[in-house]
């Protein structure tokens, strides 16, 4: 089957990392992954909540939210209580950076992470995690020049991708028109030393079989490899401190 944008089935969309995105958060960065547009800041704070003080263990947290203009038809804000999908996914965002950090090297502080969809065509909630990650580097890279910890609590990298079978067929990073004609849907967040975080994948009009799920998996593995790749290249410009934007394609 042929794909809108024209990509093979085993092809990521375009990504484009923006660094120092906006003047005020120490991690600020804009993620476009085809047509999908992800704001992920991330800031440093002294101090845990009250469940987590005296432990001298660090915390991380995240929040997610999709802006009323984001989607074909607008969309309420959030003003009270959280709708299950977005508590599931700043849940899954929280977990996912919380999985390559060091609590004790981070000491008694917080980062606190937060991800706004400008645009939504797919792929949200892992470009909102691909994105988070650069974020959460900066954020620490502010803690460490500001002498609020002594090293750096990253231990690894995180990536995540959508993959799915649409049609019959196993495609890397669905787009919305994929997504919602996909007969089976996945998202999986994934380590740069490969280890899973999490493989989220639901059967939406069927099930799937062992073969499938090896399939969609190598598939993901291929897409979070070439994501990972653009962080990394994203990561090693100047140091994208509030205001300097840095792009990485």
């Amino acid at each position: 089957m042929a794909r809108n944008d024209g990509r093979k089935a085993n092809e990521i969309r375009k990504v484009e990392i923006v660094r120092g995105f906006t003047a005020n958060a120490p991690g600020s960065v804009l993620i476009r992954t085809g047509n999908t547009h992800v704001l992920c800041t991330a800031c440093f704070e002294e101090g845990v909540p009250k469940w987590r003080a005296g432990s001298g263990l660090g915390w991380c947290t995240a929040e997610y939210d999709m802006l009323p203009g984001s989607t074909g038809t607008r969309r309420r804000r959030t003003r009270e209580r959280l709708d299950g999908r977005t508590q599931e996914i700043q849940r899954l965002i929280g977990r996912s950076m919380r999985a390559v950090l060091d609590f004790e090297a981070l000491g008694e502080n917080s980062i606190l992470v937060d991800c706004d969809v400008l645009q939504a065509d797919g792929g949200t909630r892992t470009a909102a995690i691909t994105g988070a990650y650069v974020a959460v580097c900066d954020a620490v890279r502010f803690g460490l020049k500001s002498g609020a910890i002594s090293r750096s609590p990253i231990v690894d990298g995180v990536a995540a991708v959508s993959v799915g079978l649409v049609g019959g067929k196993a495609l890397l990073d669905l787009d919305y028109s994929e997504d919602v004609a996909a007969e089976v849907d996945m998202n999986v967040v994934m380590t740069g030393r490969g280890r899973f975080i999490e493989v989220q994948g639901t059967g939406e009009r069927g099930t799937f079989g062992r073969a499938d799920l090896d399939r969609l998996v190598r598939l993901a593995v291929r897409g979070i490899g070439e994501l990972r790749a653009v962080q990394e290249k994203a990561l090693r410009g100047r140091s994208g401190g509030a205001g300097k934007r840095r792009r990485s394609r």
